[in-house]
């Protein structure tokens, strides 16, 4: 089995731009976002049980999820939250697996927002990469990023681990509170690191 590498973060610390510079440097990636997203695009495997459980209103007029109402129905709703949860993890877990054994690099990155809360995917990790950043830079970036109330970012920080429990959990830590360079950077001096742990990896037969 590959050398996997699970990269999470809370929302806002900056995935994204971590995961584009692994690919940058030749890495295959896996991001669950990707594969939420195709999920829930018009036919996509999952429409047909959010249509089923939560009702039309839900859905756009192209038949792809209605994600702003879902935002605020789950961030609102525990029960409603772990009902798309139901639905939606366990076909991204087996797209996940399935894009895991297409991937080809010596090392893989998994791009997991919930990893730590999910615990689907512990058993297929050998390493936990968290990209952590201030909790104000957290917000401020995902108002700007997605046009949201600093109040409703707050709530969906709320119902993430907690950024200590995150980092007490994480193998390696990047921090992205500073500009993109010093970001590339930290990735370059990482993927020197998985190249070498991946190669004992397959050198031993073992997981690191």
């Amino acid at each position: 089995m590959s050398f996997i590498v699970g990269l999470t973060g809370g929302i806002g610390c900056g995935k994204t731009a971590v995961s584009r510079f692994f690919a940058d440097l030749g890495i295959d990636i896996v991001d669950t976002d990707v594969i939420a997203r195709e999920l829930t695009q018009p036919n996509g495997s999952a429409i047909y049980d959010i249509k089923n459980t939560f009702g039309d209103f839900f859905l756009t007029q192209e038949g792809t999820l209605n994600r702003e109402k879902m935002r605020t129905l789950i961030f609102s709703d525990q029960t409603a939250r772990l009902k798309l949860e139901n639905i939606l993890h366990p076909l991204i877990y087996n797209q996940t697996v399935l894009q895991i054994a297409r991937a080809r690099s010596l090392y893989i990155i998994v791009v997991i927002p919930l990893l730590f809360e999910t615990k689907l995917f512990d058993k297929i990790m050998q390493r936990i990469l968290v990209v952590d950043c201030d909790e104000q830079v957290q917000v401020s970036r995902t108002m700007a990023r997605s046009n949201l109330p600093e109040q409703q970012v707050k709530s969906i920080i709320a119902t993430q681990i907690s950024r200590t429990q995150r980092l007490q959990k994480a193998d390696d830590i990047i921090t992205n509170n500073q500009g993109l360079d010093y970001l590339k950077a930290q990735v370059s001096v990482l993927h020197e690191k998985y190249l070498l742990l991946s190669n004992l990896k397959s050198n031993n037969g073992n997981t690191v």
